[in-house]
């Protein structure tokens, strides 16, 4: 593999967007994050559901109105760049690439636990992360062919659990709202974690240099991804109430497969282990081909090492960013805590986010197609779910975060003093 051509190729229809979109949104988060947000909010977690997807959606219109006018490779670094400044943009790249890796990791991890035998899972976790980096350098049209099979896969399982769970014998704490277990903290809580779920609607966004017609399909791409995984998650929500209620869906470790179990449908077991199989690789296949489109910018202006920006000259694709995605993956998947993994990436992602939506409160009337107070909320909302999840991803995200901006500083300062140093030969 060699170096470079200038651009990537425009290959892919408003068709292939949207099952990217949802490849990466309807993955390992529906089947792993309601656990741990009904811990947080108890028969509360629909509500929590509604917080995370008003968030999300605001920040969703933020990606597509800036997707419009920035037709290129990205995503909120390229915006937060053209719109607010270059450390602003690296701020934004950096947040997505911390914590979009802990995503792979998460998804890699939640494919294992439902396909590997015990004590197997970091291998095959480590196997799935491989073999899908091979699948990206092939080409983004065999990138969204993949995520259309995935996603199709993924829906008729859950079709099949949200069916079970409403077919379920009602569970004794199966009703909606009640006490809130930790008050409204945990509420807001579990709409942080439940955040993670909703974070892919704007994958497509960081591709916007391979789609055909950016200015229209992107920003209809995002909402079509969003409203049908909105709807996808709340029944998936409340069937789990009504079948385990929220003590049993805090306590399950796979609470689609318990929701079917519970209603007695032993067949469908294994089609639940499959749609989370098929879900999680979706969702792990267009990470990292997000991530790959982000590190690509990056590299292009030297906020990552710039041999990172080389494209494939025949399957058009950032071959070194994406082999070096799948690297580091591999190296957290082996040392990883899948919950904890969670937690770091709404983190990281939410304060990218946050970028968005201040980039695209910044952008002039002339382009503007959401009100300024959409960003604003999105904006609020971003805060205030970063701040409120478990205090350990806090910690270890802003440390992370923290890290990035003094390496960025530390880059310009050196290439000051080189400046500084030729002009005074």
């Amino acid at each position: 593999m060699s170096s470079s051509s200038p651009a990537l190729a425009r290959r892919l229809g408003l068709g292939d967007a949207v099952a990217i979109g949802l490849g990466a949104m309807v993955g390992a988060g529906v089947f792993s994050a309601f656990a741990p947000a009904a811990a947080a909010a108890g028969s509360w977690l629909l509500a929590g559901l509604a917080i995370a997807a008003v968030v999300a959606y605001c920040n969703a219109t933020a990606s597509a109105q800036l997707a419009a006018v920035h037709t290129t490779s990205g995503g909120t670094y390229a915006y937060g760049r053209a719109e607010l400044g270059a450390w602003w943009g690296y701020a934004a790249g950096w947040c997505f690439v911390i914590g979009k890796l802990a995503s792979c990791a998460a998804m890699a991890m939640t494919f294992a636990a439902y396909t590997a035998p015990a004590g197997w899972e970091r291998p095959v976790a480590i196997a799935a992360v491989v073999a899908l980096t091979g699948v990206n350098l092939l080409g983004v049209t065999r990138t969204a062919l993949a995520a259309k099979i995935i996603v199709t896969v993924a829906l008729l399982a859950l079709a099949v659990a949200v069916a079970a769970g409403f077919a379920a014998p009602a569970a004794a704490d199966g009703g909606f709202g009640g006490d809130l277990p930790a008050g409204v903290g945990g509420l807001l809580q579990s709409a942080g974690l439940l955040f993670f779920a909703f974070a892919g609607y704007a994958r497509i966004a960081t591709m916007g240099e391979e789609v055909r017609d950016p200015a229209r399909v992107i920003p209809r791409a995002i909402t079509i991804a969003f409203l049908i995984a909105l709807a996808v998650y709340a029944l998936v929500g409340a069937s789990l109430l009504a079948a385990l209620g929220s003590a049993g869906t805090a306590a399950s470790a796979a609470p689609l497969s318990d929701a079917v179990a519970a209603a007695g449908w032993g067949w469908a077991e294994p089609v639940v282990r499959i749609g989370a199989s098929a879900a999680s690789l979706g969702a792990l296949l267009a990470l990292i081909a997000g991530i790959g489109r982000t590190g690509l910018a990056m590299a292009r202006e030297h906020d990552l090492p710039s041999w990172l920006s080389a494209i494939h000259p025949r399957f058009h694709v950032p071959h070194r960013m994406e082999i070096a995605v799948g690297a580091i993956v591999v190296a957290v998947v082996a040392v990883a805590d899948l919950r904890g993994a969670i937690g770091f990436s709404s983190f990281g992602v939410l304060l990218y986010y946050l970028i968005a939506n201040l980039s695209a409160y910044r952008q002039r009337a002339a382009v503007r197609r959401y009100p300024r107070w959409m960003q604003v909320l999105g904006a609020i909302g971003c805060v205030v779910l970063a701040f409120t999840l478990p205090w350990q991803s806090v910690a270890a995200g802003a440390a992370v975060v923290a890290i990035g901006l003094a390496l960025r500083a530390i880059r310009l300062m050196r290439e000051r003093s080189r400046a500084d140093a030729d002009h005074g030969d």
